[in-house]
């Protein structure tokens, strides 16, 4: 399962946990500033969490208007532990979702 999010509900999210400001320029540097804000945010500390083995990170750019007129967009793919149920697997990704909507 996938969803989307915009580089800078990530830096916002980022300079409000670790007081930093980060520049995101690909997939490594958001999987960096993920992995930082899973850690330290209590995203992922129940027995959820543990169900997750990986998030994989891919980048790409939505155009809103025009060619000079768009946003870096993340899609975070979940990878789950074989066997997960369907209902777990969709109750963390809506917290991590939540999460990122309050930036």
């Amino acid at each position: 399962m996938k969803i989307k999010v915009e580089q800078a509900k990530i830096v916002k999210a980022l300079r409000d946990i670790e007081g930093i400001g980060v520049i995101l320029e690909n997939a490594n540097d958001a999987k960096e500033a993920l992995d930082l804000i899973m850690r330290k945010s209590e995203l992922l500390k129940g027995g959820e969490g543990k169900k997750l083995k990986d998030i994989k990170v891919t980048a790409s750019q939505e155009y809103k208007t025009s060619a000079v007129d768009y946003s870096l967009i993340f899609t975070l793919e979940f990878v789950f532990a074989s066997g997960v149920f369907t209902d777990t697997k969709v109750a963390l990704i809506k917290e991590v979702q939540e999460f990122f909507d309050k930036y």
